[in-house]
């Protein structure tokens, strides 16, 4: 074979290949994969109101931000297992328009989502919100935590 062809030959396949290295997946866009994950289990743990994996995904020195103001981690679990025990339960959360953005260095997170949320209060009501929420996220040890939230919610009319 001459030169010309195998130049040729290694050219195409060169070109044959351009499509496979650009569809494959920088470090980020798997980093923001792995956090939408991470936001829809946690949000499915959320309406189950499986609390014991609802926040597993939290930090302990997480810091929460909700209608009220700061909150505590530690208050905001008992609010929660009380509510439970009480018989509340989240009856629905609905995530819409999720976005992920990843910093740089591919070990922060943040996502910003819609919900829809319906509460059974103990006395039976149901409580119905249109929430905005912002997480952050931190990958620690290889595992991605929630290190902020801020959950902004209204009553739906």
């Amino acid at each position: 074979m001459n030169t010309i062809s195998a130049r040729l030959i290694l050219l195409c396949l060169l070109v044959a290949m351009i499509p496979a290295l650009t569809q494959a997946q920088s470090p980020n866009e798997i980093a923001a994969q792995e956090v939408k994950a991470a936001v829809v289990a946690f949000n499915q743990d959320y309406e189950r109101n499986d609390l014991d994996a609802y926040f597993s995904y939290y930090r302990d020195d997480a810091t929460l931000w909700f209608n009220t103001g700061r909150v505590t981690l530690a208050d905001y679990k008992t609010m929660w297992y009380q509510l439970i025990k009480e018989g509340g339960a989240v009856q629905k959360n609905e995530i819409s328009d999720l976005q992920v953005m990843i910093d740089p260095s591919g070990d922060t997170g943040i996502a910003t989502y819609s919900l829809k949320v319906d509460t059974r209060q103990p006395d039976g009501s149901v409580t119905q919100e249109q929430a905005h929420e912002t997480d952050v996220w931190f990958k620690l040890d290889g595992a991605w935590r929630i290190t902020h939230i801020h959950y902004s919610a209204k009553p739906v009319e």
